[in-house]
């Protein structure tokens, strides 16, 4: 048995991380915000947590930890003569500031663990330019930064990867998914005609925690194909 902090675990891509890694008979670790938990499954414990706060208690974490995911992120898409610069300091607070102070508070806890790992979210925006887009290309093309810079300092101790979905049927996408209509056009512009769900990423995120254990580094694109495909 392994243990896993899962930041944002409550809906999505982290809650289905969480219930598949407690699946598999490890003891997650699963923190929320405001939103209601709603798994019951013995092997996870949930705990509130505010990543916005200056100072947060992670004394509910064992000695050691073998991996930790960082799924907290936001969506907003705007034409960017609309975006105002404080805009851009939310969205980087949340997702870069945000997962900077969980891993530095982390940091020991990954260090005694003989297979650690971190696996942080980015978006196929990044690399692959879309209209609307500026402000969560910036704050996530920070995060992609982040991790190859980690990858290289915390080596060949704790391996650090990133994964950039492309829309994802999840709570934190809802206002872009909330008709059919939507959701078919958004399938459509795919390759693989369909729309990516938080168990396609869970998986994805799983392996590069257990058993990816020669990936650092790297940037792994769960997209449907959209960011290397013309179809």
């Amino acid at each position: 048995m392994e243990n896993y902090l899962v930041v944002g675990a409550s809906s999505g891509i982290g809650k289905a991380l969480a219930n598949l890694l407690a699946e598999e008979g490890h003891r997650v670790y699963a923190t929320y915000c405001n939103n209601e938990t709603v798994s019951s499954h013995p092997q996870i414990t949930y705990h509130q947590l505010d990543v916005l706060e200056d100072q947060y208690n992670l004394d509910f974490l064992p000695d050691t930890l073998n991996g930790v995911i960082y799924c907290v992120g936001s969506i907003n898409l705007l034409p960017f003569a609309r975006i105002k610069p404080q805009d851009f300091v939310n969205d980087y607070q949340l997702q870069v500031i945000g997962a900077t102070k969980i891993l530095q508070a982390s940091l020991t806890k990954l260090k005694k663990s003989k297979n650690a790992s971190v696996v942080l979210f980015s978006t196929v925006a990044v690399q692959t330019g879309f209209p609307f887009h500026a402000q969560v290309a910036a704050s996530k093309g920070a995060i992609e930064g982040l991790t190859k810079a980690l990858a290289a300092e915390l080596s060949p101790v704790i391996r650090v990867n990133a994964i950039a979905p492309s829309i994802t049927d999840t709570p934190l996408a809802g206002k872009l998914l909330s008709t059919e209509d939507k959701k078919q056009a958004n399938a459509n512009r795919h390759p693989l005609k369909q729309i990516g769900s938080a168990e396609n990423l869970a998986e994805c995120a799983a392996f590069l925690l257990r058993k990816a254990t020669w990936m650092t580094g790297q940037i792994v694109h769960i997209d449907g194909g959209v960011s290397t495909l013309k179809v």
